[in-house]
């Protein structure tokens, strides 16, 4: 396991139900992201209150993590403003790193151990959510999709 990763979690999100996932074909849910300060990870399970925990066994986006500088240089390329990193419906909003370097990799924040799986890749709902050409724009910077290893609490920094 590498060493400890210095990543500012300068967001958490939350949803109990669906909004794109599963609507292919249809218009996108009314679920909202819920901006917490603090929630439990379930090593194996995902995040207490999450629409994904428990959603099957091993699943790879137990956890979703997206980069708060990306969000940042997206809207300032496409003209959006006002809107919250939240509309990604990523989890765990980050400052310091490159996410698509955790992939494959074990790394401890706050001392609870993730393991990036894969990258969480943009869909064509992005451009509903964000702007049109947000799905284009995010191809390679979609965020971390990771498992949960050890149980734990994460915090929203100050």
């Amino acid at each position: 396991m590498n060493e400890p990763v210095r990543i500012r979690v300068v967001g958490l999100f939350i949803s109990p139900g669906h909004n794109f996932f599963g609507h292919h074909g249809q218009p996108a849910g009314e679920q909202l992201a819920v901006a917490v300060n603090e929630v439990q990870c379930v090593a194996g399970r995902g995040l207490s209150g999450d629409r994904f925990f428990d959603f099957k066994q091993d699943y790879k986006g137990q956890v979703t993590f997206f980069s708060e500088e990306v969000f940042d240089d997206l809207c300032r390329n496409l003209g959006v403003d006002g809107k919250s990193p939240g509309v990604t419906r990523r989890n765990v909003i980050t400052r310091g790193v490159d996410l698509n370097s955790l992939v494959g990799e074990k790394f401890t924040l706050q001392g609870v151990t993730f393991e990036g799986v894969s990258e969480c890749s943009p869909c064509y709902w992005m451009d509903q959510a964000i702007a049109p050409g947000a799905e284009a724009a995010l191809h390679g910077r979609g965020g971390l999709r990771a498992k949960i290893l050890t149980d734990g609490l994460l915090r929203a920094e100050a």
